[in-house]
């Protein structure tokens, strides 16, 4: 078969700035060592430091030691294992519903959760800027899908209002905190729009869990909108530090899920490792109910040393401090300049951001302390600012 559209597919991303690879690192982590010297790493999900926590790391072994390093089945033959059953019992617990089911991703959370609760002669309500995942699982659903100005609540009043004489299920779908903004859902004005309008409301948890709310139980807990959210969906990638997603429910959406998500019928168990690491990351955020709050004041005095360099975070309010460059391959230059001062900042570029927003995503850890951030700051405001 000819192959000459592929080629010219690549040339026209390389001529856009948009040409990717995947770069081998030789360690994962906040902190790394390459070619002996100390590498600061701004571009990992580790929040919380907790990758090579021992704990964590000693439950994982203890779960590859007592079931092996595979599942063997789907969940629904024989490869539910006792530490799945333990491990949705906790995600249910720390988020304050009644049943929680996990998947073998964040991405395949969704895939296999927005379908069911649309389907084709429906309508979901996403925020413009919510996950790719979340936006494929609509096109999947076959639902009409209606977007609305990012966190501008009043907007999706209109879109509801819009809509407002169908009768078919709704649903409006957003993330707590946004993953390239580091921006947080209005979620109390949501909610009550979702209540007001009979709506069922699905909220991405991905990058609050562990880093907002009591134990890290994220941004729904935190406000008390358990009764409110009928979905809090997140993954055990981010402050977790391991792999895989969950949504936590009530109990019959949960029963529905098991019999019709096809997500979670049709593939392989999570490992029982992956599954163990998850439990030992519950312990520590358990044990260490205040490391979400120390992530934030660091990272709030990291964006006051930007700042201060006259950079723009946006609405940054997590964890995630963006900074917009614009131009593709400006931001490219300026995280490759980075990268030779021992400082991995990756240039974010279309699709995963609008086009003319490319930008450099920083993601503050625990594995960065007070003298990092300050070494940090100092060299990405001399880089951007050049």
């Amino acid at each position: 078969m000819n192959e000459n559209w592929i080629k010219q597919q690549l040339d026209e991303a390389k001529a856009q700035g948009l040409v990717r690879a995947a770069r081998v690192y030789p360690e994962a982590g906040g902190i790394i060592k390459i070619d002996g010297k100390e590498v600061l790493n701004f571009s990992s999900n580790d929040y919380l430091d907790l990758g090579r926590h021992p704990h964590v790391v000693d439950c994982a072994r203890e779960a590859l030691d007592r079931y092996g390093i595979g599942s063997t089945a789907s969940r629904l033959v024989t490869g539910t294992l006792p530490i799945h059953d333990e491990l949705e019992a906790r995600i249910a617990k720390e988020k304050g519903y009644e049943a929680a089911l996990i998947f073998g991703s964040g991405y395949m959370t969704n895939a296999g959760t927005i379908p069911i609760l649309a389907g084709r002669d429906d309508l979901i309500f996403a925020d413009k800027l919510v996950h790719a995942s979340m936006i494929d699982a609509c096109r999947l659903s076959a639902a009409k899908l209606v977007r609305w100005a990012h966190n501008d609540f009043q907007a999706l009043e209109k879109r509801l209002v819009q809509y407002g004489s169908s009768k078919v299920r709704k649903l409006i779908i957003t993330e707590s905190v946004f993953s390239m903004d580091g921006d947080i859902a209005p979620l109390k004005e949501i909610a009550a729009l979702a209540e007001t309008h009979d709506a069922m409301l699905m909220i991405d948890e991905a990058h609050s869990t562990g880093t907002f709310g009591p134990n890290g139980a994220g941004l729904i807990r935190e406000l008390g909108l358990e009764n409110a959210v009928t979905v809090s969906m997140g993954t055990m990638s981010k402050a977790m530090a391991g792999y895989g997603g969950y949504v936590a429910c009530s109990s019959n959406l949960r029963k529905l899920l098991v019999n019709s998500s096809r997500a979670f019928i049709y593939t392989t168990a999570p490992p029982p490792a992956i599954i163990g690491g998850a439990l030992g990351a519950l312990d520590v955020l358990e044990a260490s109910p205040r490391l979400g709050n120390i992530l934030q004041a660091n990272t709030d005095y990291f964006r006051s040393l930007l700042h201060e360099g006259g950079l723009d975070t946006l609405q940054s309010q997590s964890q995630i401090v963006p900074i917009v460059i614009g131009d593709n391959e400006k931001a490219l230059a300026i995280s490759r300049k980075l990268r030779e001062m021992g400082i991995i900042a990756a240039a974010i570029r279309p699709p995963t951001v609008p086009a003319g927003s490319a930008r450099l995503r920083l993601s503050v850890t625990l594995a960065h302390h007070v003298d990092h951030l300050e070494r940090a700051a100092k060299e990405i405001i001399k880089a951007v600012t050049a």
